[in-house]
């Protein structure tokens, strides 16, 4: 490719700052190898298998200590088994509408990486998938920041949710119920400043072997609470008991309740933390 192609892309297609789509991916080092995948994942793969890619313009690590992985439930999810699997998280924002031209990319920039040795084997991904963006709820209105600054803000905690509806054609009425009535009585008064809410995409065929397909594709809601606390100190008072509402309204149930709290870039703390 020459550097006139770069001109001609840039030129056309959609460049919004919307969040359009995210890559949320949560991943378990094999014992072990907790300090050399932290290395190996900020060092390298952050920006090269992340940031440094078209069309994504923001992107987090987040940890789950032991502590943190405790507090997680329920205990038989369908996301993580055990529950406590996965302990670092990666959100990442991606431009509206350009989905497709990012894929085009990522798979071919993980061969690459691959093929050099760059890629860090000695870890499990245990909830890894491309989500379309569907709604965010903010607390204050139009105060504060919006959801595609919510990756740059020092917030202080995140808590990932993973809400399975009853079948395919109900999760419309599982959406307009979190976005209309749930989340808004939920925001009021808490810690969380905003949720933003995804559904999950396939993976390509192409993808890494690695990585698994994605399961829940037509029946999952993936949310993100963007906390102003550590989520230890609000847990019990914002987000215990939130899989029986859900049930109580007959619309699905929560398959994954983890809270987590930002990894300290350039730095390895937290890692002793993990087990």
């Amino acid at each position: 490719m020459t550097s006139d192609a770069y001109a001609e892309l840039a030129s056309v297609g959609p460049y919004g700052v919307r969040p359009g789509h995210a890559l949320i991916t949560m991943v378990e080092p094999h014992p072990g190898h907790e300090y050399a995948y932290n290395r190996w994942y900020e060092d390298d793969h952050f920006i090269a298998g992340a940031m440094a890619m078209p069309w994504i313009y923001a992107g987090r690590r987040w940890v789950a200590t032991r502590e943190l992985q405790l507090l997680r439930y329920p205990e038989k999810s369908a996301i993580a088994r055990p529950v406590t699997a996965g302990c670092y998280l990666s959100v990442y924002w991606l431009t509206e509408g350009r989905y497709a031209d990012h894929m085009r990319w990522t798979v071919a920039i993980n061969r690459r990486l691959g093929r050099d040795g760059r890629v860090y084997q000695e870890r499990t991904h245990v909830f890894t998938a491309f989500q379309d963006h569907e709604a965010t709820v903010y607390r204050d209105g139009a105060a504060g920041p919006r959801d595609h600054h919510a990756l740059d803000h020092p917030y202080a905690g995140l808590v990932l949710e993973v809400i399975e509806s009853e079948r395919p054609e109900r999760r419309g009425e599982l959406l307009e119920w979190l976005g209309s009535r749930h989340l808004p009585r939920r925001l009021a008064g808490s810690p969380a400043a905003l949720v933003t809410v995804f559904r999950p995409t396939p993976l390509p065929s192409d993808r890494m072997s690695y990585v698994k397909q994605v399961e829940g594709v037509d029946t999952r809601l993936t949310l993100l609470w963007f906390l102003q606390s550590d989520p230890r100190e609000c847990w019990d008072r914002c987000f215990t008991g939130l899989d029986d509402e859900v049930a109580e309204a007959g619309l699905g149930r929560v398959e994954f309740m983890a809270p987590f709290i930002p990894t300290i870039p350039g730095t390895d703390q937290y890692v002793d933390e993990l087990r």
